[in-house]
């Protein structure tokens, strides 16, 4: 497994794939057999095509789906012919990395409506911008 993590380059070195599985940062979902089965894996792990990989890193998850297998690395564009990332996930990184570029511009969405206190609050200070 970390050797086509590896050849995939989601990981730079082995021994950052090796990291991310030992750390829990992969989630294997066999669909070889009749049943999903959701499996933390191990380094050794032999991988097949039609297994899906939920994958995290930093603040991105990805979840792929497997349908090459390579053991050297080769070029970005042979890596991204090894696996094709589900609809589901790049929606959801999107909205993730969406919301995050609004919180740098300062735009943060409140849990609930303001309260009295806070209406209040925003009233006084519009009135002292416009003096």
């Amino acid at each position: 497994m970390d050797r086509w993590l590896w050849a995939a380059r989601f990981f730079k070195t082995r021994a950052q794939a090796k990291a991310a599985i030992e750390g829990g940062k992969i989630d294997f979902l066999s669909t070889t057999t009749n049943t999903m089965r959701h499996q933390k894996p191990k380094v050794s792990k032999e991988i097949a095509t039609g297994d899906m990989l939920c994958i995290r890193r930093g603040w991105n998850s990805a979840t792929v789906l497997v349908t090459g297998l390579a053991e050297q690395r080769g070029k970005a564009t042979q890596a991204q012919a090894l696996y094709e990332e589900t609809v589901d996930s790049i929606e959801a990184r999107e909205a993730v990395a969406a919301r995050r570029k609004m919180e740098r511009a300062g735009l943060r969405v409140p849990a609930s409506r303001p309260s009295k206190r806070d209406r209040r609050a925003l009233q006084k200070l519009k009135q002292e911008d416009a003096s």
